[in-house]
């Protein structure tokens, strides 16, 4: 890939510039002394520190925005994690499933076209990833360009956010102007060509007004040979507050764009099969492979408080995200002649496609929360309403047509293993459209939920949400023919949620919560072209049984979260043959996810700081009518255990050190379990440094340089650096 350096240093010099005339108006950083901080506090307050605070990603949100309703975590009867994006930036990590490697209860299998995230062992890649509440469906690459933290509200959450694939939903919470944070400049460089710039501007303008834009663009290769990246995102943001302060209006918009050369290669048993050594450095992608990821999105947030204590949200928000992929990926190793291995004999044949993808969402929903008292008890009530309209519109390609207009000739791609030489048959003809769907959902949800504090010390929370939708498909081609196939589905789903909650001392909440969650028509995590010849229309659920402690130790130093949980997802939906798109979808059995996890945050010394979790994750495929042989195997691409551990040393208030582990369980990649990807522990390490108007780090990442696998396809980047430096004022 082409570098595009003298661009992102010039972006850099016209922002050194800026900064110095900008400054001498900019706000003064909050500051505090490090060792009298609590360890969980307001999101404001965390807001307010800059990126590259010494331990602004070791202290705890006391509230999330992924709950909805403005309560603080301690009071959810369920397990909330909050996740700091500045510590993965230190990195050098920018792909969501990268920063969310180890985290209790997640698995991360690298996924070209997505994330590739399981939540509890529950895929949450193409329908539980929100944006500030506003869902992110569809196949693509999500940006964190301008993400602040990320927030995973675990288990069943189609009270709040309607359907749901039943292990829980994340949330990223973007940076928006505001009359706290300070602003600030930066560049970085690092291993393999790594080299950006970052933009951070926030102007308070007047007591009402504050503005700010955020950017990013980065050019990189990979250690992968003939892989890299390329990302320009820009997301301006305006902010009014009344001079009550009763009222707050903030519109955002966003533009992102990822070029990639993507790296897909053969699966590690293919190679094997060749006879030759794996060279892990081996990058597969063919001459003119190109992936592109295109996301533009609006939305407008108001919050009045209309009373005392009660309190009007509307949020209203449309984004548009385009995925066009043109390239050769995975591979059959060529031990007989055939049509794809032809004269290649040895090699490694190649699949290729061609895919346009466009994906739109409209979002418009409200909601008021309030207090009032019924006698002695205390209610926190929330109702509202979400009204959601998606289109998806995916048209793929995998041969060339003829002058004739019938004549159809296959695209292939090989791999040479003795030589290293890649090769095509992509010639840049007219290709033929294999499929086109136009597809379209609407939605509407109302829920009511109420945190019913009988006495200060005893909480019971009870919710409901009740959704009808309507989905519609017409498929005007497939599988390279003329089709007028036209199919609708609609259908309503009740999902309640219990909880109790009890807090004996101001410290320590106990809680225990039951909660359901629905996936419409097959449980798709997206939508897709309706097959009228299901047997069975009905909803998936997802049903589970939660009980924990969240707890705060030694006068608010060190803050932890356990809890057990136990998830059934019966009525799953599947074609009666496998890998069959003709047969009909059917009932094909239940599976059942259960264990615990463990996380904590703090300090444990006044200058020694930690954070980390542990998730014991059991999956098994309790019931399977249509393949009884995989009963009592594990889901594909969920860990049994996943866990971290980071320790930051502050021999100064300006100086820190920093050293910490990943750990990732093996796990299979498919239902079947015939392969099984190995466990891994990989170690990380950082210094940095913080002034009030400097700040810089140097990452080492893979510190011991282990070889590892992702996935059956994708190896662990062996060592590598970073070097970050931000200007702040």
């Amino acid at each position: 890939m082409v570098l595009r350096k003298k661009l992102l240093f010039s972006m850099l010099a016209s922002a050194m510039l800026s900064a110095q005339s900008y400054a001498e108006e900019a706000q003064t950083a909050v500051e505090g002394e490090h060792v009298n901080r609590a360890v969980v506090l307001p999101a404001i307050v965390i807001e307010a520190m800059d990126d590259g605070d010494p331990i602004k990603t070791y202290v705890d949100y006391k509230q999330a925005n992924v709950t909805r309703n403005g309560l603080d975590k301690k009071d959810i009867p369920q397990t909330i994690d909050t996740i700091d994006v500045s510590k993965y930036k230190m990195y050098g990590a920018n792909d969501l499933s990268i920063m969310l490697q180890g985290t209790p209860g997640v698995t991360t299998a690298y996924d070209m076209r997505g994330d590739g995230i399981t939540l509890r062992g529950f895929s949450a890649d193409n329908g539980d990833i929100y944006r500030n509440g506003v869902r992110e469906s569809g196949q693509y690459r999500r940006s964190t360009a301008n993400v602040e933290r990320i927030e995973i509200l675990k288990g069943p959450a189609s009270v709040l956010y309607g359907r749901s694939q039943g292990g829980g939903v994340i949330n990223l919470v973007t940076k928006t102007a505001n009359f706290d944070s300070r602003s600030n400049i930066g560049a970085y460089v690092g291993s393999y060509d790594n080299v950006g710039a970052t933009i951070d501007l926030n102007k308070v303008v007047t007591d009402n007004w504050a503005v700010r834009l955020v950017g990013e663009k980065f050019d990189s290769n990979s250690f992968r040979s003939g892989i890299g990246t390329q990302q320009d995102s820009i997301s301006p943001s305006v902010t009014y507050r009344s001079d009550d302060e009763t009222l707050t209006w903030t519109a955002e918009a966003t533009y992102d764009k990822m070029d990639r050369v993507p790296d897909r290669g053969p699966n590690y048993s293919v190679l094997l099969q060749t006879g030759y050594p794996v060279n892990i450095k081996q990058g597969y992608a063919q001459e003119g492979d190109i992936v592109t990821d295109e996301t533009k999105s609006a939305r407008i947030d108001l919050r009045y408080d209309f009373l005392p204590d009660w309190t009007f949200h509307w949020g209203l928000s449309h984004r548009n995200s385009f995925q066009n992929f043109d390239h050769f990926y995975l591979g059959s190793y060529c031990s007989a002649s055939s049509a794809a291995c032809a004269g290649h004999i040895g090699q490694i044949s190649q699949v290729y496609y061609w895919q346009e993808t466009e994906t739109s969402t409209l979002t418009n929903t409200w909601d008021i929360t309030g207090e009032f008292n019924t006698g002695a008890i205390k209610h926190n009530v929330m109702i509202g309403t979400d009204w959601i309209k998606e289109e998806r519109n995916p048209k793929l390609a995998n041969q060339y047509i003829g002058s004739d207009g019938t004549t159809l000739t296959s695209i292939y791609g090989w791999y040479d293993p003795a030589t290293g030489k890649l090769s095509n048959t992509r010639n840049g003809a007219a290709l033929s459209t294999r499929s086109y769907s136009e597809i379209e959902a609407t939605s509407l949800g109302v829920f009511i939920q109420d945190l019913i504090s009988i006495t200060p010390e005893f909480k019971l929370m009870l919710g409901g949400r009740y959704d009808t939708y309507d989905m519609s498909s017409h498929q005007t081609r497939n599988n390279n023919r003329d089709v007028d196939v036209r199919g609708s589905y609609d259908g309503e789903s009740f999902s309640p949620n219990a909880g109790i909650v009890w807090q004996p001392v101001e410290s320590q909440s106990l809680y225990a919560s039951y909660s359901k969650s629905f996936s419409p028509y097959g449980g798709r995590g997206w939508i897709s072209v309706i097959d009228e010849t299901a047997e069975d229309l009905k909803p998936e659920n997802n049903t589970q049984y939660e009980i924990g402690i969240k707890s705060d130790w030694f006068n608010n130093r060190l803050n932890t979260q356990l809890s057990a949980y136990q998830i059934k997802k019966d009525n799953m939906r599947g074609r009666a043959i496998e890998d069959d798109n003709n047969s009909p979808i059917i009932n094909i059995g239940e599976r059942e996810s259960k264990g615990f996890e463990f996380s904590f945050i703090g300090k444990i010394l006044d200058n020694v700081f930690i954070r980390g979790g542990y998730g014991y994750t059991d999956t098994e495929i309790t019931k399977n009518i249509r393949t009884p042989a995989n009963e009592g195997n594990r889901f594909s691409n969920s860990s049994k255990n996943t866990g971290n551990l980071f320790i930051r040393y502050l021999p100064t208030d300006r100086i820190y050190g920093e050293i910490g582990a990943t750990y990732v369980g093996s796990f299979y990649t498919s239902d079947a379990n015939t392969t099984k990807i190995d466990g891994w522990t990989r170690l990380d390490a950082a210094l940095g440094y913080k002034d009030e108007t400097w700040g810089a780090t140097f990452a080492v990442n893979n510190l011991t340089d282990k070889e590892y696998w992702r996935t059956s396809s994708m190896p662990g980047t062996p060592r590598n650096y970073l070097f970050r430096v931000n200007y702040f004022f």
